[in-house]
């Protein structure tokens, strides 16, 4: 790789800064006057719940609407993000230095004592920038968190249609190309489809947000999920019928899972008593659910999890480990952050979570994990 030409193109230019801000302008504007169901979140320590405006199929829906009407009277190029996909990169990486540096002080001297404001403070500078000080910080009364993940579902979604458009434009489309575009739109339209049960998850309830939630939000989600598409948009790969039916099969049984995993978790928290797969629930405690996939592993979301990441890169063949990066990370991401989750069960629940691991044995993957 020729450095002399790889380190101009990280330097950003005036029009991808343009586009971020642009970008973020909307979400922020779509995100407030748009209109969207309105979710109560979790029930926090102090007893207060939070509220989300899940309007993002509709903000996504009419943003692709805006660029491709304004693509076709020649007003912006569909292939932007495509030719400027390094400067968007490195505008991303700066903006996600910026902000985190603002919420550490704006969170260290915050004096406010209530769940998602109150600061935690280690005294250790990098730790506190890095995990965060806050649980739910605002600006003008957004709650970054969401709109942050938010943010970084649709820019991968513009970027896989950015590559789509460059793909066409050079005449190199291809089924490998078609079929990684599909499982990934599907899953992000799944994703804002369904975008209240992200109200529920560990990173929304529990993590507060430093560096590690905003740049993966906002850069690592985006720019490294879509690398199976800029690898296809430079290399041919021919895929024979079983290859592509397994490859459905994959995609078809790891949405089934995730999805439905998820929204056991999500329903459960909400109303305790409803059924899963018809039957009443079997909780541990009063507070662990053990039934549905809940009761086949610990984490069986994760395993549906791994298995999407595995369909978005099986259209690439095997000639390579590149489009592989992705499962490869979340592989060890999920693991990583399965052990975290535990030890910090075991601390919280005590016996509860002993009577737990003996009704469901297995982490992600059953008989084997």
């Amino acid at each position: 790789m020729d450095l002399s030409l790889l380190l101009p193109s990280l330097i950003p230019s005036s029009q991808s800064v343009y586009v971020l801000v642009f970008y973020f302008v909307y979400l922020a504007v779509a995100g407030e006057l748009l209109p969207g169901k309105v979710i109560r979140g979790v029930v926090l320590s102090d007893g207060s719940q939070l509220r989300y405006r899940c309007n993002g199929l509709f903000a996504l829906t009419l943003l692709v609407a805006i660029l491709g009407i304004s693509a076709k009277l020649g007003i912006v190029s569909p292939l932007v993000v495509a030719d400027r996909g390094l400067e968007l990169l490195s505008a991303t990486f700066i903006f996600c230095v910026l902000v985190t540096l603002v919420l550490y002080i704006t969170g260290r001297s915050s004096s406010d004592k209530s769940s998602s404001l109150k600061p935690h403070v280690s005294g250790n500078l990098v730790h506190d920038w890095w995990f965060g000080i806050q649980l739910n910080p605002q600006f003008l009364s957004i709650d970054l968190k969401f709109f942050f993940v938010r943010a970084g579902m649709m820019g991968w979604l513009l970027i896989n249609l950015s590559i789509l458009a460059k793909s066409v434009q050079d005449g190199s489309l291809s089924q490998s190309m078609i079929l990684y575009q599909i499982f990934c739109a599907l899953y992000i339209l799944d994703y804002f489809v369904h975008e209240e049960y992200m109200t529920s998850t560990w990173d929304i309830i529990a993590e507060r947000l430093g560096f590690m939630l905003v740049f993966g939000d906002l850069l690592w989600i985006p720019f490294t999920f879509s690398i199976q598409g800029w690898w296809l948009l430079h290399n041919t790969v021919q895929l024979t019928v079983p290859a592509i039916v397994a490859n459905c099969c994959v995609f078809l049984i790891g949405y089934m899972v995730f999805r439905g995993a998820n929204k056991q978790k999500h329903i459960f928290k909400k109303n305790p008593k409803t059924l899963i797969w018809g039957k009443p629930p079997v909780v541990v405690g009063g507070k662990l659910l053990a039934s549905g996939y809940w009761g086949i592993a610990r984490h069986c979301n994760y395993l549906g999890d791994l298995m999407l990441a595995l369909s978005f890169s099986l259209p690439c063949g095997i000639s390579s480990p590149v489009p592989y990066f992705y499962p490869i990370y979340l592989l060890i991401l999920l693991i990583w952050r399965e052990r975290r989750d535990e030890v910090r069960c075991a601390e919280k629940y005590k016996e509860i979570w002993a009577e737990y691991l003996r009704l469901v044995p297995y982490r992600i993957l059953p008989y084997v994990y």
